[in-house]
């Protein structure tokens, strides 16, 4: 026997020592509901944990970036089908106007209409936005990540929706003010201009050739003698019948007025004076004479010459396009060029046909439609511009933007089905990562997680065998006491 190593207590703390620790890992896996709590718990099991960790966070992130894309996609989708509304609205404008029951005036109302509609295609284009990026304008080149790891993604191009990249825009003339040269004639006596869309842009001449008003007698079979003073100032040119229908001792009472030579007659007014009869018409004077034998039945004929201008327009180098116009004083518009080239120009004026002779000049600059344009770096530097849409102002004009408007919706309807395609992929991209999801989820909790029931055994003997070893250290710590019964 020997008290100065007690073996049995030692061995007995021992175990204790090993039961209380494996006791408390028992119950930092029970309470953690993990199986792996430390690196020292499984270093491999760790390891591996974490990558899927890693993998299952990726997945459910790339999953809302697919759904994010799919958010983006819709909103592009969505303001093209608004945009192929547009275009079937122009294409229905573009038959009425290719048929010749509207006039001229009918198809400038058409055209203002389709100017309107292509300039919303392009303001579609501009303004329509996901997270502040453009979606229409051209310039939407994104990669989006639908995987865990480095280089699963995707690539989605949007090309322009404007009006002008669908090929249903055009340029616009943009006028200036009639301006005088060295003439007389004055710049504010023109009112706006009107300019077919063929007029290019430069410098134009609007060259005004004035006639007064004049009378002329082309018949007389008045006995007495007939004459007319005054100046005219009728509108238009006349030929004016005056027939003598009452007459006393040559004094001539009753005339009437023919402007159909002689079909229709109107009654005038005669006024007599000191050896003379005289009818006022139109600030001119027609004198039948006293006493010179007047009689009923005699007529005189005069051709009555309105004041009028006669307008040419000329290009830069004083080059005629087209005829002359006449116009006269109760005009308030006239069209100058040669309508059939689209190369003429519309003017209005309160009262044409009072202008000064002389020349204007007009200044014809052209606004273009455009795309837009982008930075380097991808971010929109100009925004697309439409100042007018596809001409359907002529019969042949309004046929050909017919095919010009079909091909627009294809380009629409071909960008549209290419996002409805990506949204169907994104939408089996997102179940698949799902499911990718779910499945790593379960490998992991088997590695990671703690068995319950299998964990509680473990405490429970682990707890019973402490309680023993504590047991047994108390009877260990007792046998040195049988020396002192030796001593005695």
């Amino acid at each position: 026997m020997i008290i100065n190593h007690n073996i049995a207590s030692l061995n007995t703390q021992r175990q204790l020592n090993t039961n209380t620790v494996n006791q408390s890992k028992n119950i930092e896996k029970l309470s953690s509901g993990l199986r792996i709590n430390r690196a020292g718990d499984d270093a491999a099991g760790l390891a591996i944990s974490e990558k899927m960790r890693g993998q299952i966070r990726g997945l459910d992130q790339a999953s809302r970036n697919s759904q994010d894309a799919i958010s983006l996609v819709q909103t592009a989708e969505g303001a093209l089908n608004e945009s192929h509304s547009i275009l079937q609205r122009m294409r229905e404008l573009a038959v009425q106007s290719a048929s010749d029951t509207n006039t001229t005036d009918d198809r400038k109302k058409v055209q203002q209409e389709v100017d309107q509609l292509a300039k919303e295609i392009t303001r579609i284009s501009n303004t329509t936005e996901f997270n502040t990026q453009n979606l229409l304008a051209g310039g939407l080149n994104n990669t989006y990540q639908i995987g865990a790891n480095a280089g699963q993604s995707i690539g989605l191009s949007i090309n322009s929706m404007d009006a002008f990249s669908l090929g249903v825009a055009s340029s616009q003339n943009a006028v200036g003010a009639f301006a005088a040269g060295a003439t007389t004639l004055a710049a504010g006596s023109i009112g706006t201009e009107d300019l077919g869309r063929g007029l290019s842009a430069q410098t134009y001449n609007l060259v005004v050739t004035h006639s007064a008003a004049a009378t002329a007698e082309t018949a007389d079979s008045v006995t007495g003698g007939t004459a007319i003073s005054g100046t005219y100032t009728g509108d238009r040119n006349e030929t004016a019948m005056f027939r003598v229908t009452a007459a006393t001792a040559g004094e001539v009472t009753g005339v009437d007025l023919s402007l159909d030579g002689g079909t229709t007659w109107s009654s005038q007014t005669v006024t007599n004076g000191a050896g003379s009869s005289t009818v006022a018409y139109k600030g001119t004077t027609v004198t039948f004479t006293d006493g010179g034998g007047n009689a009923v039945g005699q007529s005189a004929t005069y051709t009555l010459t309105a004041q009028k201008d006669t307008i040419q327009l000329q290009d830069a180098s004083a080059t005629n396009i087209g005829s002359a116009v006449t116009v006269y004083q109760d005009m308030t518009s006239v069209t100058v060029g040669d309508a059939a080239t689209s190369r003429s120009m519309t003017i209005h004026s309160t009262s044409l046909g009072g202008l000064t002779s002389g020349t204007a000049t007009q200044t014809v600059s052209q606004q273009s439609s455009s795309n837009a344009t982008f930075n380097a770096d991808g971010s929109l530097l100009t925004s697309a511009t439409t100042v007018a849409g596809v001409d359907v102002s002529t019969q042949a004009s309004a046929n050909t933007a017919i095919t010009t408007i079909n091909n627009a919706i294809e380009k629409v309807s071909a960008e549209r089905s290419k996002l409805g395609a990506y949204q169907n992929r994104l939408e089996h991209t997102i179940n698949n990562l799902n499911t990718s999801s779910e499945n790593l989820t379960a490998s992991e909790s088997r590695i990671r997680d703690v068995d319950m029931a299998k964990e509680m055994s473990e405490q429970t003997k682990n707890s019973i065998l402490a309680q023993a070893a504590q047991a047994m250290l108390a009877q260990a710590n007792q046998q040195p006491q049988g020396v002192l019964q030796l001593l005695r």
